[in-house]
């Protein structure tokens, strides 16, 4: 029965591989042609977006059955993980505490952390697990990209790379909480396919959205 869980999460994520165009500013970032105030503008965005996903994902775990409960309170904890990565990053893009407290962020950027809070509230927990493990593979891929570019071209070194390290490593784990899941949903009968699929889709515009703002053109921190 596993096997159709995994089927189904593989066959979503294929589905809702984004355009390779989608995503203007992490190609900028391997050429090493990314101003340091853009990478600055990402760690100062993502201060929003981790604690608003981590949150959003513990109400997702109260609400769901125990198999999409594990996957969720397992999200949450990985925001923790990353929150402390974060700040190493920002640090080394001079992004201080001043600029934190005085950054304003970019609707385009937080519009995906708003869409996974609508979820959290609206949608059936076990449908979200599907969106967004397709949506998370995407995540991975610029998380290990930007790495390699920060060491190649700016010279960062692994505590500033962490925090993308950290998301771009594989989570058997979390994949294996994922299937447990979806299984458990399907045999409930309890998995919206179309709905996951239509979630699924919004979060990758909105993931797209969230790069192309954080690369538009020089601004004020």
């Amino acid at each position: 029965m596993t096997a159709t869980a995994r089927g189904l999460l593989q066959a979503t994520t294929r589905e809702l591989a984004p355009d390779p165009q989608a995503n203007p500013f992490v190609p900028l970032v391997e050429r090493g042609e990314a101003p340091p105030q853009a990478l600055a503008r990402l760690a100062l965005e993502q201060q929003w977006v981790i604690p608003a996903d981590r949150r959003a994902f513990q109400h997702l775990a109260e609400r769901a059955d125990p198999a999409s409960a594990a996957f969720f309170t397992a999200l949450a904890t990985g925001e923790e993980l990353a929150a402390r990565h974060l700040t190493a990053f920002a640090r080394a893009c001079g992004a201080t505490e001043e600029h934190s407290r005085a950054h304003v962020p970019l609707a385009g950027c937080q519009a995906y952390p708003a869409y996974v809070s609508w979820l959290a509230l609206n949608a059936a927990p076990a449908d979200v697990v599907l969106a967004l493990t397709a949506n998370f593979s995407t995540w991975g891929d610029y998380c290990a990209r930007i790495a390699a570019a920060l060491r190649t071209h700016y010279g960062f070194g692994d505590d500033a790379c962490a925090f993308f390290d950290f998301f771009a490593e594989p989570a058997p784990d979390l994949d294996d909480r994922a299937t447990a899941a979806v299984q458990a949903a399907l045999d409930a009968g309890a998995l919206s396919t179309g709905l996951a699929h239509t979630y699924g889709t919004l979060l990758q515009k909105f993931e797209s959205m969230f790069w192309q703002a954080v690369g538009q053109p020089a601004r004020n921190l």
